[in-house]
């Protein structure tokens, strides 16, 4: 849900979340998550950046109550803002003004944390039953991104070449990538016990990862921003990337269907976005034998789509 850098937008946060735990049938959680999320709307408007908006995420037994703001900030609540961004040199200092401030969340919640990214912080909380005055929980720190690790092919990789991607349509894809990515990891960092395959897959995703460029995304959307609908990428892979990438669509279909069953409340892929993995993967595989690429633009994403019964 956008939210409004004004006062009212606290009001607005709580009412939609408290109407989707209703919707979940969570209302034991309401007490807490209406504390919560109050707070942390607060600082993001207060310390943060436009644009700000909350999200909840996770599955129904571990609902999670998410606030993002475009301010790579540490979050401030109850104090001043703080003005160092959380880089390698000041992640100790991070650390330790994150842990004062967020006490009442810390309190409200069963787990919670914060996952600071190249465009901006989300700040999270799993609210509990009933406020805990036991003592401080440790949040969960997420520094995403490390910059000082240069990418670099490995040394038996090819040149793969896409042509005519539909960049909006890409763009997605990555994005959704990266949203299921984030969630398999904070499931395994927060409830590795509950959910120990979220950690077998979270390795899976840094495997697969290591054979692409990290600055893909970025490019995609500054071509995007120049006013392009298409455009040809290229970037090199090793060979067994296209395994790898097989082994990860049949993830993906997994994930899918829990997201559909509301195991994980997350969006499943729409057909265009798991036709365009597909396609990806055609075109991994095709190149690593050394045939000729086939655009994007004359793929008969149609036929395929109903030829395919996993997609529904």
């Amino acid at each position: 849900m956008p939210l409004d850098s004004a006062p009212s937008a606290v009001a607005d946060a709580r009412r939609w979340v408290l109407g989707l735990c209703r919707e979940l049938g969570r209302d034991d959680l309401l007490d807490c998550a209406e504390l919560g999320v109050s707070e942390l709307v607060t600082n993001a408007i207060l310390h943060g950046q436009a644009p700000i908006n909350v999200r909840v995420r996770g599955t129904r037994e571990h609902p999670r109550i998410e606030v993002y703001d475009a301010s790579r900030r540490p979050p401030v609540i109850g104090g001043g803002p703080v003005e160092n961004t959380p880089d390698d040199d000041d992640l100790d200092e991070f650390l330790t003004t994150f842990g004062r401030g967020l006490s009442m969340v810390s309190m409200a919640s069963v787990a919670w944390g914060a996952t600071i990214e190249r465009g901006g912080k989300i700040v999270w909380f799993e609210p509990a039953g009933s406020l805990q005055e036991d003592g401080y929980r440790e949040g969960v720190i997420d520094v995403l991104h490390d910059d000082s690790q240069k990418w670099e092919p490995s040394p038996d990789s090819v040149t793969v070449r896409l042509l005519d991607v539909d960049l909006k349509l890409f763009l997605s894809v990555l994005t959704q990538y990266n949203n299921l990515r984030r969630e398999l990891r904070l499931l395994a960092l927060a409830h590795e016990a509950d959910y120990p395959l979220a950690r077998d897959l979270s390795h899976m995703f840094s495997t697969f990862e290591r054979q692409f460029p990290p600055a893909m995304l970025e490019g995609v959307a500054a071509t995007l921003r120049q006013g392009k609908a298409t455009s040809d990428l290229c970037f090199e892979a090793a060979p067994e990337s296209a395994q790898i990438f097989s082994t990860m669509l049949e993830m993906f279909d997994l994930a899918d269907a829990f997201c559909r069953a509301q195991r994980l409340l997350s969006l499943a892929r729409s057909p265009e976005q798991r036709m365009l993995q597909v396609w990806l993967l055609d075109q991994f595989t095709r190149q690593v034998r050394g045939e000729e690429p086939v655009p994007w633009t004359a793929y008969d994403v149609h036929e395929t789509l109903s030829a395919d019964s996993h997609v529904s």
